[in-house]
């Protein structure tokens, strides 16, 4: 078997591990996910990068670093679990934003990098494609933050002794910011790709703004709400699939599917030289 499809398979393989092992809250091998962004790397090398050279390199570096910061310490539950809020402390504003943050970061880098080492005239088409896709998601924000609103206001008085419910709305309105970034930016990306005519690669820009829904219930998740504000409109949170004794965990294992998924066809489709532009040469030893 050629080497390069060799190496796509591997990390498809060390992907699908690493899913199934977030699935059920034990890990198959507390590595896979980095194993696999490496012989994605790998496979990105071998078949020859596009000019300029640095971006995917640079792109796959950051996202290397944030599995190996998160690679899981010990077979464990969820990150989830029950909150009291009572009203006599201060509402932290920033909790969802940073939540958000530190859940993101690496895939908005990643997407960034990517735009800026490959920015380009947008097509009118895939411009307009890409806005379309945005409005789902730009909708489901504003979904979730009018109806926590309008949860909060409709408590008499739920907390006298000082929630202040102004802050709590400005907090989740702070954090569905980075989900939204993500979003905005891979699609950005997936229409440029698609105006090159990397069709797979847009594909899988595509499929990582998806990443932004479950990431911006889980950044709200962080913000201290009431009990059950909000509840009606999370379709994405931890528990829209009822976790199981035997799988405690669907919600994160299928977003950790679609992001690793949304890489695989993102790199594997973006080596090599575009439609309309030689890939750049591979230095020669000796």
């Amino acid at each position: 078997m050629p080497r390069r499809p060799l190496l796509l398979t591997a990390a498809a393989a060390c992907a699908a591990l690493h899913a199934a092992g977030v699935l059920v809250a034990h890990p198959v091998w507390r590595g896979t996910e980095v194993l696999s962004l490496a012989l994605l790397l790998a496979y990105a090398l071998a078949g020859g990068l596009p000019s300029p050279r640095w971006p995917v390199p640079a792109a796959l570096a950051v996202l290397l670093v944030d599995a190996i910061r998160t690679m899981p310490a010990a077979p464990g539950g969820g990150d989830f679990g029950w909150r009291v809020v009572d009203g006599n402390d201060p509402v932290d504003v920033t909790a969802g934003f940073e939540a958000g943050l530190t859940a993101g970061w690496a895939a908005l880098a990643a997407t960034v990098l990517l735009l800026v080492g490959w920015r380009g005239r947008l097509r009118p088409r895939p411009a307009v494609f890409a806005g379309v896709v945005a409005l789902p998601i730009i909708g489901y924000a504003a979904v979730r933050v009018v109806g926590i609103r309008h949860d909060l206001a409709a408590e008499a008085h739920p907390y006298p002794g000082g929630l202040d419910l102004t802050d709590v709305a400005s907090a989740v309105v702070l954090a569905v910011l980075p989900a939204l970034a993500l979003a905005v930016s891979a699609l950005a990306l997936a229409a440029l790709l698609a105006g090159r005519g990397r069709r797979l690669a847009s594909a899988g820009a595509a499929v990582l703004a998806l990443v932004a829904l479950p990431l911006m219930d889980a950044s709200i998740m962080a913000v201290p709400l009431p009990y059950s504000a909000g509840d009606g409109t999370a379709l994405f949170a931890w528990h829209a699939i009822t976790p199981t004794s035997a799988m405690p965990q669907p919600v994160a294992a299928l977003t950790v599917a679609v992001e690793l998924t949304a890489y695989l066809l993102l790199f594997a489709g973006r080596t090599g030289a575009d439609r309309d532009e030689p890939a750049a040469p591979a230095p020669v030893a000796g």
